[in-house]
């Protein structure tokens, strides 16, 4: 099994070879050994365009390293978000999600499958100092980002009460 399958198609290979390259100088400014479960774990949140959970992670990784346990996705994912390679997004349906795209950006979140993509444009983009003095006087602000929610295609073509199956579900592990 390659790298990218079970991952959908449409990232490009050259942004996956930069954010690689970046993790593993990151790696190595931090002081962290780049193994291979680490360096695979990575590259499969990289590759990816629907923002896995670590379940989702740990599914698509296994035929290449069977030996990798859920619990080293799960610690891989925190050390990769305490380095600041990704994003955790919110809580979707008891899980976690992880985006390595670190350029500023949205998403669109469908909310019968959970199915999650970025998106981009000036109309969203809403600065620091647009964001009201009630929430500064909380504490600092570090970025902001717009989710959309929605109905994804796919899933309005079904039924109401049945489920989508895009997102993880719609995903070859």
């Amino acid at each position: 099994m390659n790298h990218n399958e079970g991952v959908q198609a449409g990232l490009d290979e050259a942004e996956v070879g930069r954010r690689v390259e970046q993790f593993k100088a990151t790696c190595k400014q931090a002081g962290v050994r780049l193994t291979p479960q680490r360096l695979e774990i990575f590259r499969e949140v990289a590759a990816s365009l629907d923002h896995p959970d670590a379940e989702a992670v740990f599914r698509r990784i296994h035929d290449r390293m069977p030996t990798t346990s859920l619990d080293t996705v799960y610690r891989t994912l925190s050390l990769l978000k305490d380095l600041g390679l990704v994003v955790a997004l919110g809580p979707r349906r008891e899980s976690v999600r992880f985006d390595a795209n670190l350029r500023p950006h949205h998403h669109y979140v469908c909310m019968r499958c959970s199915m999650t993509r970025d998106i981009e444009g000036p109309e969203l983009s809403v600065s620091v100092s647009a964001i009201p003095d009630a929430v500064q006087e909380l504490g600092s602000v570090i970025r902001t980002q717009v989710e959309v929610q929605g109905i994804c295609r796919a899933c309005s073509r079904k039924p109401p009460g049945e489920t989508g199956t895009q997102g993880e579900k719609g995903v070859k592990s």
